[in-house]
């Protein structure tokens, strides 16, 4: 039932902005932007931290006026960045930390955007690149995981900022490229094609994204990182082809295919390959 609600909002809300686009396509574009961009959970209480996320020292840093909340379990000096999903926190990181933290690594886990602890209203994966950057900028990570658009987050920041430390990159249930995530909001509002280009040319043009970053995967194993990508079979958030997408481009990335682990990718036998992962030499 309350999938259903959410389905008819989704097309309720579809419909009043398709008609919106030819009334005045510039607040149709920016309503689809506003409503594409805010995540309706992910954020935590002050006063209501996780527990997992006590066992770690939190470190705020600023970047251009916002906040990035960071979570730190200290370790060796390799450091590994953790790199949550949409409408997530750090704390989605329980389950697997203690097979992570096997490695002795130093663990830093980032907040998105207007996620957790992290300030601001509004997300977009390119901010997410940059959040992960100025925070890469205090560590030098030389491993990052991420899990759905924190995973693309990963693939994006090592495209544009091109970090020589990092060794490996592990992506869990995570998109290719941009123009999927785009697709799979336009088909839930069932937007028109008006906004559906007008909100990518929204996106480029406010986010300096260029065609090639929208439409198609731009990182690949050139520079020998070594990768993980693991995608379920059964995923109904992001669709397995975009898993063999990013294993099509990263041919020497190991590719773990499960089932019945759906979008979360939650599961102590997918932690112990990664812990291995991670560990070897």
């Amino acid at each position: 039932m309350k999938k259903l609600k959410y389905l008819l909002l989704a097309k309720s809300i579809g419909f009043y902005i398709n008609v919106l686009s030819f009334v005045s396509p510039k607040k149709a574009i920016l309503k689809a932007y506003a409503i594409f961009s805010s995540p309706r959970k992910g954020k935590i209480q002050i006063d209501a931290i996780p527990e997992v996320l006590k066992s770690a020292e939190a470190i705020a840093f600023d970047f251009e006026g916002k906040i990035i909340q960071t979570y730190l379990w200290k370790g060796s000096e390799t450091v590994l960045f953790l790199i949550h999903g949409w409408e997530s926190n750090s704390a989605r990181w329980k389950k697997a930390l203690p097979y992570i933290l096997k490695s002795g690594y130093t663990i830093v886990a980032i907040d998105a955007p207007a996620h957790g602890l992290s300030s601001g209203k509004d997300f977009n994966a390119h901010k997410y690149t940059e959040f992960i950057h100025h925070v890469a900028k205090m560590y030098n990570p030389k491993i990052l995981i991420g899990h759905s658009i924190g995973g693309k987050a990963c693939l994006h920041y090592q495209t544009i900022h091109k970090n020589s430390n990092v060794e490996k990159i592990v992506v869990l249930g995570a998109p290719s490229d941009f123009k999927a995530i785009f697709e799979n909001y336009v088909t839930l509002l069932g937007l028109n094609s008006k906004v559906n280009s007008g909100l990518i040319n929204y996106y480029k043009e406010n986010f300096n994204l260029s065609n090639k970053e929208i439409e198609g995967t731009l990182f690949s194993n050139d520079n020998k990182i070594k990768g993980l990508i693991a995608h379920d079979i059964e995923d109904k958030v992001v669709a397995f082809a975009e898993a063999e997408k990013n294993a099509k481009a990263w041919q020497e990335a190991i590719f773990i295919e499960t089932k019945g682990l759906g979008h979360s990718m939650n599961d102590e036998e997918l932690f112990e390959k990664i812990s291995a992962f991670i560990i070897e030499s």
